[in-house]
């Protein structure tokens, strides 16, 4: 089937049994439950009676990651079609927010009923609801002759992809990081792999309470050892970053151990995508960093070397005028503009002022705008997940744990060497991780990995906050703060650092989740 019936014509899982909703939304039920038998929906029981329809049940998982539901049945690109970017961002420091927008989450000021990460929570829950019902329907339609075995067990890499890059976000929000216990047994998240698609199964999933921390990356890590063994190397066109494949799954696979603190299995997972000594390129999915940093943006981001997996969004189907990264982070014509770069980032010391990676950007009467999400008119800008370039930097600061100085630096410089001829040498220890972490903090700078960073490493101390950082407080006119890598410091006074000890570190379980779950009612984050 072409990649525009699968992607760009997605048709929508509908779970049509009122009672029938993975974190018991009531809100989002309403939502699935307004047409029994919709044109552009396959029901449950539908989806899985001809090869093209199982397909189709398949993109309806992709549909609901990119464009899950928000108050109302609205559309702001929850989980990963834009809302990941924004939210990921707003709990760093290194973006800085403008209006009330994302205000609660800036100033972390959330409870268990706050917007933003109510919907974060439920829109990634019900993508995994979906993935399972879509494991369970694939491999019926094995078993019953309809595909291939070869066929079901890529559809299923594909879902249970999707479903680990799930589960990571939820941990990395809702819970503490993996080192936070020596043996990663605080509280996770429910690790959710039966469908709750009956009434028996809403009552069973009422009753689960929160699995550890290592359960859940043991389970993320076998959705992705699965992944990897059954998708593709790559795809024709632009469905080779905007569909699953094996080289996301290992790229994913080095993000996750990297949180794990396992530096030994984060090379041995970048290394299969990693070949040569200073000009690196991957033996898969051909992957390799764009020659010039700012070149797997705007048209490109369908067709660029060094993305390894986004979300397509198009001018039919994307996060909308309320949600969208063109709108949110531009300021060029028809951006609303309300997310720019914060002064504390442009003026770090260790971001070179003729780095070229400045150039991508909007100067406005204001402030200082990212120009990464460049279509505000039809928000048709792709969100990204990952890149090569986080493959190398992974790698690279495992290196760096590991003592491998050497190639450490020259992973570290094959990305920063593209953008400034002020490159490191002679850095060994805690200098040369150090120098990796401000690199990502560059490098990813509007992509939303900034809190996963801040996440995994607060608890250790050393290489960044121990804590949610200080941050610029919006204010009428930002210009005068910007000083392009002069270390000028700004006033954060007014939305201080909270350690990592106190409770809003993490987000709360969302009321809609624990006043259904007496369970999870009484395993709920501390402090909420």
């Amino acid at each position: 089937m072409k990649n525009k019936s699968f992607i760009k014509n997605k048709l929508k899982l509908a779970l049509f049994a009122p009672a029938i909703c993975f974190s018991l939304m009531l809100t989002s039920c309403e939502k699935e439950t307004v047409e029994l038998d919709p044109f552009d929906r396959l029901t449950e029981a539908s989806a899985f009676t001809t090869p093209e329809r199982v397909e189709l049940a398949v993109a309806g998982v992709y549909d609901a990651a990119q464009s899950g539901f928000y108050a109302g049945g609205a559309v702001r690109g929850y989980p990963f079609g834009a809302a990941h970017v924004e939210q990921g961002d707003m709990r760093g420091e290194d973006m800085l927010n403008l209006e009330a927008f994302y205000a609660i989450t800036y100033g972390s000021t959330y409870n268990a009923a706050s917007a933003n990460n109510v919907y974060q929570f439920e829109t990634l829950y019900s993508v995994i609801n979906k993935a399972n019902i879509v494991i369970e329907g694939v491999e019926k339609a094995v078993k019953d002759g309809l595909i291939t075995a070869e066929v079901g067990n890529a559809y299923l890499g594909e879902v249970r992809m999707l479903r680990a890059l799930s589960n990571h976000e939820l941990l990395v929000h809702f819970a503490r990081p993996y080192n936070h216990t020596p043996d990663a047994s605080h509280p996770g998240v429910p690790i959710r792999t039966i469908p709750v698609n009956t009434p028996a199964r809403v009552e069973e999933a009422s009753q689960q309470g929160r699995n550890t921390v290592k359960e859940g990356y043991t389970a993320i890590l076998a959705d992705l050892d699965y992944a990897e063994q059954n998708l593709p190397e790559t795809r024709a066109a632009g469905a080779k970053i905007s569909r699953a494949t094996k080289g996301a799954a290992i790229a994913l696979k080095s993000r996750v151990k990297l949180h794990m603190q396992d530096w030994a299995g984060v090379i041995a997972e970048g290394d299969k995508l990693i070949s040569g000594d200073e000009e690196f390129t991957s033996p898969i999915g051909g992957y390799a960093l764009t020659a010039s940093p700012n070149g797997m943006w705007g048209s490109a981001a369908s067709s660029n070397t060094e993305s390894i997996f986004s979300f397509m969004n198009t001018s039919n189907d994307n996060a909308s005028v309320n949600g969208s990264l063109g709108q949110m982070y531009n300021a060029n014509t028809g951006g609303r503009a309300l997310v720019a770069i914060s002064p504390i980032i442009w003026n770090a010391t260790f971001w070179p002022a003729e780095d070229i990676r400045r150039e991508n950007t909007v100067k406005t009467a204001r402030a200082i705008f990212t120009n990464k999400y460049r279509d505000a008119q039809t928000q048709t800008d792709w969100s990204p997940i990952v890149r090569y370039a986080e493959v190398l930097l992974n790698v690279a600061e495992a290196e760096s744990r590991l003592g491998n100085s050497d190639r450490a630096l020259d992973l570290l410089n094959a990305v920063r060497g593209r953008a400034t001829d002020e490159v490191y040498s002679g850095l060994s220890g805690d200098a040369l991780t150090q120098a990796i972490v401000n690199e990502r903090r560059i490098e990813f700078l509007g992509e939303g990995i900034r809190w996963k960073d801040i996440h995994r490493l607060a608890k250790e101390g050393k290489f960044g906050p121990a804590g949610i950082p200080a941050k610029v407080p919006s204010s009428s006119n930002h210009i005068p703060q910007y000083e392009a890598g002069t270390g000028k410091a700004v006033d954060t006074s007014a939305i201080p650092f909270i350690p990592y000890e106190d409770f809003r570190f993490i987000w709360p379980i969302p009321v809609s989740e624990i006043s259904s779950n007496p369970v999870l009612a009484a395993q709920q984050n501390p402090g909420y």
